[in-house]
């Protein structure tokens, strides 16, 4: 650990040893209830008893079938077991390694199909930390700042912050759609512009969910000008929202989709789904790279779509998500330093607060450090890491619900 580099900077002190569930052991057999899933990649819990036997029978018959020399059957049948959830006009997949990988295919594809060069992205939407992606990013200045120039091309609109706003939903509705016909007869003209790229849940900038009016008018300006839409489902997709893809709260269809992060359940996989007339109108040899596809990987999320669906994991995330969320607004109404509770699902935010409207950035630090230290691990987020996200693994019990939410009240009266 010494020579790790020191910008690698962890927000627990624990060195995990192994995972069982929602919860994660260090090497003295201390535990954490972990409600964090490594930023919502472990959706099935940590180390999940039929994933684990998945890998493991894969490790013993092929580890690395470079998937630009051959096909291997789990990503043939992945593909097929995926297009089973997908919107029934996205009849093609190209794989990945990351989430930043699967936004700069998209991008390309976006570009190349349409011969336009122009992306326009979400004010808050955090996309990746790879340069393409990083141009695309607002959610902090920390993914930016030190290496501009980023590249060339992205317009910003804005996104339905009504909170930050201090607005209605409507009025902040109203606001982003004019706002975002502004800048496509201002910054980023129509026939310029090749695709618009949403998180229809925010992430990184504090767990906002779009609305459906805004999705709606964001497909209605992408059908009227021939632009794309792609809906970024990295964090998410995939059950987290109570719904398979959080896009489907709102009644529209993208014309790409990124998902990654709890699609394998831990091990490196990404991809992005679009139409097969629209893969087909890509650049011959744009797709591809050395480990995407890996054949151990498509094996984790095969058995990953077994779980979730033998489990109805999608169903179980909005049943306890709904409970999750009432909770955490019983201890707003009783807190003064909680100013909001936002989010989908098993995807929520608590805005910590001064006083209302003034982020509190010390005293989320301070609360998660006191969860740690009694057993629960959470993450921080949003521009002043004010926000504290509970992102539990989709099999998070009702007791393991209520025993976090026990432990982060304890927190509450600790750090008074």
């Amino acid at each position: 650990m010494n020579h790790l580099s020191p910008l690698l900077v962890q927000s627990s002190g624990i060195c995990a040893e192994r995972g069982e569930g929602s919860w994660l052991f260090d090497g003295e057999g201390r535990r954490w209830l972990d409600f964090t899933s490594g930023i919502g990649v472990t959706a099935t819990g940590h180390c999940h008893p039929k994933v684990v036997e998945a890998a493991r029978d894969q490790v013993g018959k092929l580890v690395h079938a470079q998937y630009a020399t051959v096909t291997h059957p789990n990503m043939l049948r992945l593909t097929d077991r995926l297009y089973e959830h997908l919107p029934r006009n996205l009849d093609a997949v190209a794989f990945s390694n990351s989430g930043s990988e699967a936004v700069e295919t998209a991008l390309r594809l976006a570009r190349q199909a349409s011969g336009r060069p122009k992306i326009i992205a979400f004010t808050g939407g955090f996309h990746g930390r790879t340069l393409a992606a990083a141009s695309m990013t607002t959610s902090t200045t920390k993914v930016r700042t030190g290496w501009q120039p980023l590249m060339a091309g992205v317009s910003f609109s804005p996104f339905p912050h009504s909170y930050r706003y201090g607005w209605s939903e409507d009025d902040t509705v109203d606001f982003c759609l004019r706002e975002l016909d502004h800048v496509l007869m201002t910054q980023s003209a129509p026939s310029d512009t090749a695709a618009m790229i949403i998180e229809p849940v925010q992430g990184e900038y504090g767990y906002y969910p779009a609305t459906k009016r805004f999705m709606q008018g964001l497909r209605e300006r992408c059908d009227k000008h021939g632009i794309l839409l792609i809906a970024d489902e990295i964090q998410a997709g995939y059950g987290r929202t109570g719904r398979f893809w959080s896009h489907e709260h709102f009644d529209v269809q993208p014309d790409m989709l990124i998902t990654a992060k709890g699609l394998a359940s831990g091990y490196p996989l990404s991809a992005v789904a679009a139409s097969r007339a629209l893969m087909s109108s890509g650049a011959p040899g744009s797709q591809g790279g050395t480990y995407g596809a890996n054949a151990v990987a498509c094996a984790a999320a095969l058995a990953t779509l077994d779980v979730m669906e033998q489990e109805e994991l999608v169903s179980h995330a909005a049943t306890e998500g709904a409970y999750l969320f009432e909770r955490l607004r019983t201890l707003r109404d009783s807190h003064d330093c909680i100013d909001e509770v936002r989010g989908m699902g098993l995807m929520l935010g608590m805005e910590i607060v001064k006083a209302p409207g003034q982020p509190d950035g010390e005293r989320a630090a301070a609360l998660l450090k006191a969860c740690e230290q009694s057993g629960l691990l959470l993450l921080r987020c949003g521009i002043h890491g004010q926000v504290v996200r509970w992102l539990p693994p989709l099999t998070a019990s009702r007791q393991e619900i209520d025993q976090a939410v026990n432990l982060f009240q304890d927190a509450l009266e600790e750090t008074r």
